[in-house]
């Protein structure tokens, strides 16, 4: 890791210490409003972190919903806290939404939960900002591959104005995906059966690229050179299906696995094509 990556970090981290007891973030010269633990729902692992840019007049703005990985079943949005204020450097003007969704189990499943926990959260922040936020959904891994799915399914709403897919599972049917060692708790558990539409197979409910229409939201992807859980390939799929429906989308590439896209120089790097690639779609 670089120095100047040890020296950020530990800003943020300077920063997050001091404000832990206070409703405020400063990174800077830049200050949001810090909510955290919000329950956006009934269950007690639906709550998230709100960050609302400090004392600026309200105004409609983007909003960042943020989904962790884990497999589905583990993780917790305290994994994106630093990624998350790395972003809010960036893009000083959004809402920023770090969430924790209900997590599957072996007496529990993931989906359509999971995605009803998005559907949650977003008209949680609909409700508190009176108005209809165009949304920017992140994740990583299992997050992304829900970001996809709930962008996917939901394309025709118009809700999602972008998707950010961190080494997200696109194609759960690909062989190069099937190696994944819990790929038994995928076909085992990760979609309720009684959730099922007619004609839709279980694998494809879950499957993003099976989601994707011309109205589908742009997308940005990042895959690992060396990931042998999410492979590179996944990308490749991903791409090919988006090229198909004409959808704005744009994919790079790190050297590292499946948990280095966070590491220093890549994370960085992600940060500064996200910027980019919002950019570019305000021009289309």
């Amino acid at each position: 890791m670089r120095a100047s990556s040890f020296i950020f970090t530990g800003i943020l981290l300077f920063y997050l210490l001091i404000s832990c007891k206070e409703k405020k973030v400063s990174i800077g010269n830049i200050h949001f409003e810090k909510n955290e633990d919000i329950h956006y729902g009934n269950d007690a692992e639906q709550v998230m972190d709100l960050y609302l840019p400090y004392g600026k007049p309200s105004q409609k703005r983007d909003v960042f919903i943020i989904l962790h990985g884990g497999g589905w079943r583990a993780g917790n949005k305290s994994q994106l806290t630093f990624f998350t204020l790395s972003l809010m450097k960036k893009f000083p003007d959004h809402i920023f939404a770090n969430i924790n969704y209900r997590l599957a189990s072996e007496t529990t499943y993931a989906l359509p939960y999971q995605i009803d926990d998005i559907k949650a959260a977003s008209a949680f922040l609909e409700k508190k900002h009176h108005y209809s936020p165009h949304i920017i959904l992140l994740g990583n891994s299992a997050g992304g591959h829900l970001s996809m799915l709930y962008a996917y399914q939901s394309g025709a709403l118009k809700k999602v104005k972008a998707v950010i897919n961190i080494v997200g599972p696109a194609d759960l049917s690909d062989s190069s995906f099937r190696n994944y060692q819990e790929y038994s708790f995928v076909e085992r558990r990760l979609v309720d059966p009684q959730s099922l539409k007619p004609g839709i197979s279980h694998l494809n409910s879950a499957n993003p690229i099976y989601w994707i229409g011309e109205d589908s939201p742009p997308t940005l992807s990042y895959y690992g050179v060396t990931d042998h859980v999410v492979p590179l390939r996944q990308g490749v799929i991903l791409d090919s299906v988006l090229n198909r429906n004409k959808v704005l989308h744009k994919t790079y590439e790190f050297r590292g696995g499946h948990l280095d896209w966070d590491h220093s120089p890549h994370d960085g790097f992600l940060i500064d094509k996200i910027d980019l690639f919002l950019k570019q779609m305000e021009k289309k």
